[in-house]
C-alpha cells in the first residue's frame, strides 16, 4: 500500500457520538473528543493532510475545523465521493494515497474508493459489512477517529 498523504473524517457519528443536542433558545451543540482532535495533529505534524467532509453545515465544526487546524471543510456535501475527488485533483493526489473515516451509508460510495477505510465500531452495519473495511475497537466521539489515525501513522511508518 502506497503512503497515506490524506487524512478525511466525517463528523457526525465519527467525530461526535452522533448525538443531536438542541436547546430551548433553538441553537445546537455537539461534543467533540480532544483525543480524536489531537489525532488531526498528530498527522498534520507528521506531514499528512487533513479534511472534514460533512453533509451537514455548522459554525460549530467550522470552529472544531479551525482548531484543530484542519487542511480542507467540506461541509453541506450530499456527494462526498465527488467532493473528495475534486479535493484531490486540486490538490494532486489520487484515492490511493487516501484514508477515509465513515459511519453511515452516505459514507459509503467514498469508504469503497479510498485507499484505506475504517468506521467506528458502533457504524452502521452496511458500513461494516464493506469489504475491506477495518471496523475500530471505539465508538463514533469516543477515540476512534483516533485510532484510526494511529493506525495511519503505523502503516506509513512501514512504508517508509
Amino acid at each position: 500500500m502506497k503512503k497515506i498523504k490524506i487524512f478525511a473524517s466525517d463528523v457526525d457519528g465519527v467525530m461526535t457520538d452522533g448525538s443531536m443536542y438542541y436547546l430551548n433558545s433553538g441553537d445546537s451543540m455537539k461534543r467533540f473528543n480532544a483525543k480524536d482532535g489531537m489525532g488531526f495533529v498528530i498527522l498534520k505534524d507528521s506531514g499528512v493532510k487533513t479534511a472534514i467532509i460533512t453533509a451537514e453545515t455548522s459554525n460549530i465544526v467550522e470552529r472544531r475545523a479551525e482548531k484543530i487546524k484542519t487542511d480542507f471543510l467540506h461541509q453541506g456535501v450530499k456527494d462526498k465521493l465527488s467532493c473528495a475527488k475534486e479535493m484531490l485533483e486540486a490538490i494532486g493526489m489520487d484515492f490511493s494515497e487516501m484514508s477515509y473515516i465513515g459511519d453511515d451509508v452516505n459514507d459509503i460510495p467514498l469508504l469503497r474508493a479510498a485507499a484505506l477505510r475504517a468506521c467506528p465500531a458502533d457504524a452502521a452495519d452496511e458500513v461494516k459489512a464493506l469489504e475491506g473495511i477495518i471496523v475500530l475497537s471505539k465508538n463514533g466521539g469516543f477515540g476512534a477517529v483516533r485510532e484510526f489515525a494511529q493506525m495511519v501513522l503505523k502503516l506509513n511508518s512501514q512504508a517508509e
